[in-house]
């Protein structure tokens, strides 16, 4: 032990691993200590030598070596093999006359006799010292070395098992599995038989061969077995699919061996193919692991046996004789063939004739991989018909899924089937997991593991495949003796209708195979694709897995020659490849053991199966014929678990009365020098009396006619301890097994138990059965771990009680519940009556396992207190985990980690103890208490908490004769009354304690979600203990007390349950909420929190809820029958009502974005038009609504029309002043009534055409007015008529004279007076952010809780955002931050500083960045209400003033709510002094004040919000100026285009630009460049450029700032050639400045021009930037009207 002190380390390593070596079985016998510097971990047995594994990895040998040159004369004491120093072995194999070595890095190391290859190393008969043989695996590219996990020896041959499972083997012999006949094979080779399946342990006899093989718990076929041969599993019939027909054959030759009981062909299912083991009756049925009682394995009935018929023959504990008839003439010319004693196989004809057919067979396998690789398992293929029926046989079938309705569908996977009634009695127990199970068993098995409260065993189930185990620390044993299956290979999908386990079943199934199909394809391409590449890491974590709960799941293979019976096949004819021992596949051997001549089985039920040579008693049994597997009969309470086997002799290691190991001998006495006897031997185990006084024994082994056994002295308790654990849980798996096999078995398979136990009661039964098999299955799997963990590790670390609690935990919580519900329904009363039919009136079998002498005990309640049996073994574990960590310093890991684990357990008995009393008062409760009304209440899981029957409780203002019983259970609360009840479900029911002047202090006011009242207790004692019992009933219900999973002693749980709780409710009473089911949140019964509501017409709402409405954010779909689709709303609600922004989707199509108020819109909306509510029109509307429908102003594009109305509405029609432009250039603006074009208006047509006068429908004249044409002629008069046909005009025309032509131009001034003002637009926008500032009016509010109304909003909206289903993510790391940054009030005292204000003008800049925030969202609502004014149809150069006035009106607007926001913010113009410790050196932010001549900042609208929003609406904006300079824009540019063709000189000549301004020379590159008559676009060329740059900035202030920039660059060319003291006069100016306006080639400088003027801070107008625009403007005109014809 590490754990040991320093000092006591030489005294401990002579106390454990200790060697005893003896012979024979004579009472004289005393064993000899053979002691060593190191512990010893491992021994190996030869003839006449042996090897030894001790601590620190150093190998020993000792005996006769005649290997050794030096040492070949006489027998030696240990000797060790140096030449393995420093290679640290883990694992020791010895044979007859050689030895073979395991290192750690998965190498193999032989030496000894070579004679026959043995050792593998070629040219050497012997072999002096350990000698590294390479094995390397030639079909994977590139070939790599295998990693070699355990090595075994023969007589003349030697197996490896790989890391991958597979097994390689070399030497000379059938033994050796390999298809050759050229002896002896040096090369190890790998026995392609095995590949495919997963080999956990091998094991090598004289001249036969052992290999423990993982048996898959995958479902089997369940076809009559008449139709497959008894001995190698195929189909008899084989058939070859052809295009148009199927070729169906019967020669069928089984190459595997011979079938030993007679089959005739005419035989249907009622006598099938009986297997070749022995018959015996059903005394003692089978017992495995791998069974179970849950529908999900065995809904469908399957023996290990063939046989079919009513006549079920399962196996007996200790097989009878066996018939030896033959099966066919073919078969006993087999067994008759003449065959000479040197040569152990059949004749050379034969082996051809039989290599021919296993190479047929491996076509056959070939196909199943190939050919089923996207189909179903071979297994499955039942029947040609129908591939999901199965034969018509004697099999149970599972019930037909449409007689399940919906709520025994889930229960069909917790229970097990019921089998049909011509079912046979041992249909649901009989056949490992999975076997002969439907595809329609799987697919309910499959919807049981969604289940996570209804729990079974299943072949995907954790604890059968080890797929829920977590990774284990790597290197912590020593990979060798696999017992449980490759976790790669398991966790594949196997729960499905199609389950198909293409790589590994099919290779694992060879003797089930389909019939022979052509294929070329090889039979591991599939297995070797896969599973090719594993590293050495691999194997070691799935090692650890495999040690801590190993599979039960085996079978045993053998090979070679069998002349002694020893390969357990019923005969003695050898074999040539590797052949499943059929009447060992469902004992769950967990190790193998081969003697010289006979082999050994030990099974997880601590029982012993022998078989082979039986002539010195060696066998344990005196049963014939010894060819097949035989149980050695031990006494009552000896229980197996290791064993070893010699040349003539068989040792066996046990647990006994006490936990210390006790030794047995069966074999050859071997007899000293002074004994006269000769030949003696026992037949039955005999007990060594020497084994108690050499301390705990680990191991045996055994050789020739020597035994080993590794023993260990009880140092601190630790060992003995260790070895009680072991053997306790041992014993306990054998009382388990007891129970299944010889209760639950005849109980299930009795056919009156329905009768009696009825529906409910008989699938709580089968529950039960199905969970109590997990539990045995995981106790199984423990036991063999912990035998396991004795004989190598020992680090507590690795305990699977510890390391995998969980599982243990889980599994005993799982096994309780179903056995609680089932004594809550009276089950066990009702199964007194099956059982004493069964097992006999006294129930003395019951009375037997309990193991208690208890006297007038009642029948059901032995039955109750045997199946809660199981559950006492938890304080087992408590005990034995404390009495283990006393042997460890409490300051150490392994201490902590046993105390915890002690704790766990403690717990966890206490719990289910305290469930067991639960379930037996609520048995009695219902016992007294049975009635039909009351009947309807009782379910299985239902619990009694406390009853009134005593008038402890009593409802307020009951009647004199009512009668009120209140009952608690653990989920509800009942209210009895006469013959009616109410049930009050715990999750939501609230209870507080109530007292006035009327009832006093003994009330209690119980709330539910659609009633409150009140109850009045006896007495202060009785209020106190209703209101903790209610509390603490809910407590549970919740999930939040100690039944929830938190397991804990210390007792402090909470006093009262939670206000605020999840929970489910469908609500019954009249109302809204009628028959709706709300999921969610709850504050004392009423919905509060987030939660979904839905309602029986379809109707869902999901999103908050407030004091039981919606409230908050939610969505809301509601059913339109007439659309067939559904309306859905997203967004924010206020008392049970749509209030706020949100968005509806119609289903006609249409869909609204906007405010709501009352379930109506109102407010600013935006509504678009969809197909199904109008297939021929399309529109969009947006603007104001007030109460559903649009009043006041908003835009309407009838997209449809092509025409766009933007005016004042009232009562959803068109009232008031508006504007209708169309796509065909029609303007018109005017008053409108009544939908409709109606009073005075102004009409323009795109050529400038006019009519201003009155209208009575849309485009329809009626009245006075004005037609002004564009030549300045005009009528006035009367019109009538449409505008586009025929007028009728009664007026005067008017001719003006040739001098009067200017008047036209006074036409467009008239634009914009029948407009809406701008300042009346969008007031429902700008309402609603003040809103959400906290303001009822504009400017009206408290600054402080409009900030606090910001940080709100921006903290709800992150949360939206992170917990959108729909858009998750949708807020970057960026935007996050500017979030957290916005939510900082910026702070400032008294008047705004120049620094203030900087921070002022960047928290508006970020604040307009984000939506959230409501600038930004005013923001981002102005803008998209400015484009959809002014895009499309509304880009009509006639909206340019307005769409002017409308951003002037915007930055009045916004202005002032900055200035609420920040108080301190001068009047729009103010001016803010720059501090002395600034510079105001951006010209465009900071000016001069000119009466002062002071430095600071001028504040506006302009300046501080137009660099946000003018950006935003610039595209729109811009069309419409260079719409309206069109003209004008095509003169300039023809001028531009003309005067640019010209060189510079040329150009500055014709301009007037005097000579000395003109460049000499230019710098290229930085080379200077004289300036030549035709240069061109070099002079000035950088203020050309510069002045380029207008075009690509958005603000009046940015192309400012590019006018300015380019004078100064222009100034400073000049200067270059005049002198820096160079001042300029606007003579000298303006012609290099129209210079250089012509070379910049702006395409629409008027309109960027316009732009400027029109949006310029009127502070910058009088100064030097306005005089400087007032020179570009100038030469804007001049270029107009210059005269280029001189060119």
């Amino acid at each position: 032990m590490e754990g040991q002190k320093s000092a006591e380390e030489e005294e401990a390593s002579h106390k454990r691993g200790v060697l005893h070596k003896w012979q024979g079985y004579s009472c004289t016998v005393n064993p000899e200590k053979v002691l060593l510097p190191r512990p010893v971990l491992q021994a190996a047995l030869g003839i006449n030598h042996g090897v030894l594994l001790t601590d620190g990895g150093l190998v020993y040998s000792f005996g006769e070596l005649p290997w050794k040159q030096d040492l070949r004369s006489q027998a030696v004491e240990p000797v060790l093999e140096s030449s393995l120093n420093g290679q640290r072995v883990v694992h020791v194999s010895a044979g007859s006359f050689h030895c073979g070595a395991i290192t750690e890095d998965g190498g193999v190391h032989m030496w000894g006799e070579n004679s026959h290859g043995q050792c593998g190393v070629s040219g050497l008969n012997l072999v002096p010292n350990p000698t590294r043989v390479s094995i390397v695996d030639d079909e994977t590219g590139p070939p790599e070395l295998v990693w070699i996990l355990d090595v075994a020896c023969g007589a003349q041959h030697t197996l490896a098992l790989s890391g991958k499972h597979e097994v390689w083997a070399w030497g000379t012999g059938c033994q050796l599995g390999l298809v050759t006949n050229v002896f002896p094979v040096w090369k190890p080779q790998k026995v392609e038989h095995l590949s495919g399946r997963y080999v956990v342990q091998i094991a090598c006899g004289g001249f036969h061969s052992l290999a423990l093989v993982r048996s898959l718990p995958s479902p089997e076929s369940c076809q009559s077995c008449m139709d497959k041969c008894g001995q190698c599993q195929q189909l008899r019939y084989t058939m070859i699919d052809k295009d148009d027909h199927v070729i169906i054959s019967d020669n069928h030759y089984c190459p595997l061996g011979v079938e030993l009981t007679d089959v005739k062909q005419g035989q249907k299912s009622k006598q099938g193919s009986p297997a070749q083991t022995p018959k015996t009756d059903l005394s003692e049925p089978d017992l495995g692991f791998s069974e179970d009682f849950c529908p999900s394995q065995k809904a469908l009935d399957g023996s290990y046996q063939d046989d079919t018929g009513t006549k079920r023959e399962d196996f007996h504990s200790e097989p009878s004789s066996v018939s030896m008839t033959d099966s066919s003439e073919a078969a006993q010319q087999h067994l008759t063939r003449p065959r000479t004693k040197s040569f152990p196989y059949p004749n050379e004809q034969a082996l051809k004739d039989y290599l021919r057919r296993m190479s047929d067979q491996s076509a056959s396998e070939h196909f199943e991989a190939v050919s089923l690789a996207g189909s179903r398992p071979p297994s499955r293929q039942t029947s040609l018909k129908d591939p999901y029926r199965l034969d018509q046989s004697d099999k149970p079938t599972f019930p037909a899924l449409g007689t399940l309705d919906g709520s025994s569908s889930i229960e069909l996977s917790d229970f097990a089937p019921v089998t049909s009634p011509d079912s046979s009695p041992h249909s649901i127990l009989s056949s490992p997991v999975g076997h002969c199970a439907s595809p329609m068993v799987d697919s309910v098995c499959d919807y049981s593991h969604e289940d996570s409260d209804n729990k079974v065993v299943s072949p995907t189930d954790p604890l059968t495949s080890n797929g829920s185990e977590d990774t284990c620390d790597t290197g912590l044993v020593t990979a060798r003796n696999r017992l449980s299956p490759d976790e790669s290979l398991e966790t594949k999908n196997s729960a499905s209708l199609i389950d198909v386990r293409i790589d590994f079943t099919e290779e694992r199934s060879r003797r089930r195979s389909l019939p022979t199909l052509l294929t070329q394809v090889s039979p591991l391409v599939l297995h070797r694709a896969n599973y090719s590449k594993k590293g050495a890491s691999t194997t070691s974590d799935n090692s650890e897995k495999e040690n801590l709960l190993p599979s039960l799941f085996t079978e045993v293979w053998s090979w070679g020659r069998g002349q002694e019976g020893q390969l357990g096949h019923g005969d003695i004819l050898p074999r040539l490849q590797p052949l499943c021992i059929k009447s060992l596949s469902k004992k769950e051997v967990v190790k193998i053991i081969a003697g010289s001549n006979h082999s050994l089985a030990i099974t997880a039920q601590c029982q012993v199966y022998s078989w082979g040579s039986n002539k010195f008693g060696q066998l344990g049994h005196m049963n014939s014929p010894s060819t097949v597997p035989h149980l050695v009969k031990m006494s009552d309470g000896i229980r197996v678990w290791d064993a070893a086997g010699g040349q003539t002799h068989t040792v066996l290691l046990a647990d006994g009365d006490c936990f210390q190991p006790i030794l047995y001998y069966t074999g050859e006495q071997i007899q000293t020098q002074n004994d006269s006897q000769a030949g003696t031997y026992t037949q039955t185990p005999a007990l060594l009396p020497f084994c108690m006084n050499i301390g705990y024994v680990s191991s045996v082994f055994a050789g020739g006619v020597s035994c080993v056994a590794l023993a260990d002295q009880n140092v601190m308790g630790f060992i003995a301890t260790l070895h009680e654990l072991a053997s306790a849980e041992r014993k306990f798996y054998c009382s388990l097994s007891k129970l299944k096999s010889q209760i639950l078995r005849p109980l299930l398979a009795q056919g009156s138990v329905r009768s009696y136990l009825g529906q409910t009661s008989m699938r709580l039964f089968q529950k039960m059965a199905g969970c109590f098999s997990r539990l045995c299955h995981l106790t199984g799997q423990h036991a063999t771990s912990l035998t396991h963990f004795l004989q190598h590790s020992r680090d507590v670390k690795t305990l699977a009680i510890l390391r995998k609690a969980a599982i243990f935990l889980e599994t005993y919580k799982d096994y309780s519940s179903p056995v609680g519900n089932f004594l809550v329904m009276g089950g066990f009363q009702a199964l007194v009556k099956p059982s004493q039919e069964c097992l006999g009136r006294k129930l003395e079998l019951v009375q037997k396992l309990l193991e208690r002498k208890e006297k007038n005990v009642s029948p059901s309640d032995l039955l109750l207190n045997l199946f809660y049996m199981p559950l006492q073994h938890l304080h087992d574990y408590g005990r034995l985990l404390l009495k283990l960590a006393t042997c460890f310093d409490v300051t150490s890991v392994e201490y902590q980690r046993i105390q915890d684990g002690c704790l766990q357990y403690e717990v966890l008995a206490h719990l289910l103890s305290k469930q067991r009393k639960e379930a037996e008062s609520t048995h009695a409760f219902w016992k007294n208490f049975s009635g039909k009304s009351l009947e309807s209440l009782r379910k299985p899981s239902r619990r009694l908490v406390c009853e009134s029957g005593n008038k402890g409780l009593t409802l307020q203002n009951a009647g004199r004769f009512s009668v009120n019983w209140f009952i608690l259970f653990n989920d509800a609360l009942v209210h009895a009354q006469f013959s009616s009840h109410f049930v009050y479900s715990l999750a939501t029911l609230w209870v507080e304690p109530f007292s006035d002047e009327n009832i006093g202090l003994l009330g209690l006011k119980l709330t539910t979600p659609e009633e409150s009242f009140m109850v009045l207790a006896s007495s202060p004692e009785e209020k106190g203990k209703w209101l903790r019992a209610i509390n603490q009933a809910v407590d549970d219900a919740l999930g939040i007390g100690l039944d929830g999973g938190d397991m804990s002693l210390s007792g402090n749980q909470r006093v009262e349950p939670p206000i605020s709780r999840t929970a489910t409710h469908t609500f019954t009473k009249e109302g809204r909420l009628k028959d709706a089911a709300y999921s969610g949140r709850w504050v004392s019964g009423k919905p509060h929190g987030k939660g979904t509501l839905k309602w029986p017409d379809g109707r869902v709402y999901c999103g908050t809820f407030k004091n039981g409405l919606e409230d908050g954010f939610g969505d809301y779909m509601m059913p339109n029958k007439t659309f067939n689709k559904y309306d859905r709303y997203k967004g924010h609600w206020k008392e049970g009502k749509m209030n706020g922004f949100g968005t509806y989707w119609y289903a006609t199509g249409e869909v609204y974005e906007g405010s709501f108020q009352d379930n109506q819109r109102h407010g600013h909306g935006m509504l678009s038009s969809g197909r199904l509510a109008s297939p021929s029109s399309s529109s969009v509307f947006i603007g104001h609504w007030l109460h559903d429908k649009r009043n006041g102003y908003g835009v309407f594009d009838d997209i449809t029309k092509g025409e766009k109305y933007m005016g004042m509405w009232v009562e959803d029609q068109r009232q008031g002043s508006g504007v209708v432009v169309t796509q065909f250039g029609l303007y018109y603006e005017g008053a409108f009534s009544n939908n409709k074009m109606m009073g005075n208006g102004l009409l323009l047509c795109d050529d400038d055409t006019a009519f201003e006068g009155e209208f009575s429908e849309d485009w329809m004249l009626n009245g006075k007015g004005v037609l002004s044409m564009p030549n300045g002629d005009s009528f006035d008069g009367i019109f009538v008529g449409e505008w586009g046909s025929e007028l009728k005009v009664a007026g005067t025309f008017i001719k003006p004279c040739l001098y009067e032509s200017e008047k036209r131009e006074n036409i467009p001034s008239v634009v914009g007076r029948y407009v809406v003002p701008a300042e009346q637009k969008w007031k429902a926008v700008f309402k609603e952010c003040w809103s959400r500032l906290g303001c009822e009016t504009p400017g009206q509010g408290e600054n402080e809780r409009a900030w606090e109304n910001i940080a709100i909003i921006l903290t709800t909206s992150r949360r939206q955002q992170r917990e959108s289903v729909l858009s998750p993510g949708t807020l970057s790391r960026s935007q996050c931050k500017m979030l957290e940054s916005l939510e900082v009030i910026p702070q400032h005292i008294g008047p705004v500083t120049a620094e203030a204000y900087d921070s002022i003008r960047r928290y508006i800049i970020k604040s307009c960045d984000t939506p959230l925030h409501p600038l930004g969202w005013l923001l981002e609502t102005l803008v998209t209400v400015y484009r959809m004014t002014y895009v499309g149809v509304g880009s009509n150069r006639r909206l340019l003033q307005q769409a002017v006035q409308e951003i002037q009106s915007y930055l009045k607007r916004i202005f002032q709510l900055v200035r609420f926001l920040f108080p301190g913010l001068p009047e729009d113009g103010g001016f803010i002094s720059e501090s002395s410790g600034r510079r105001a050196s951006d010209s465009l932010c900071s000016s001069i004040n000119s009466d002062t001549a002071q430095l600071g900042w001028i504040v506006s609208s302009s300046s501080l919000l137009l660099p946000v929003l003018l950006p935003r609406l610039y595209p729109p904006l811009f069309m419409l100026y260079t719409l309206e300079r069109e003209r004008e824009e095509e003169v300039y540019w023809d001028c531009v285009l003309r005067l640019n063709k010209q060189p510079d000189l040329s150009l500055l000549t014709f301009l007037g630009v005097p000579q000395k301004f003109w460049p000499v020379s230019i710098s290229v590159l930085g080379e200077k460049k004289e300036v030549l008559p035709n240069t061109k676009d070099a002079c000035f060329a950088t203020a050309v450029e510069t002045l380029q740059q207008i075009s690509t900035t958005f603000t009046p202030a940015d192309k400012l700032q590019v006018i300015q920039l380019t004078f100064e660059d222009v100034t400073q060319d000049v200067q270059v050639v005049l002198g820096q003291d160079f001042l300029w006069c606007m003579d000298d100016l303006f012609p290099i400045f129209l210079y250089i306006v012509l070379r910049a080639r702006i395409r629409n400088l008027g309109s960027e021009v316009s732009l400027i003027e029109d949006l310029m801070d009127p502070a910058l107008q009088h100064g030097e930037l306005g005089l400087m625009f007032t020179t570009l403007k100038a030469c804007y005109y001049q270029i107009q009207n210059e005269k280029t014809t001189g060119f």
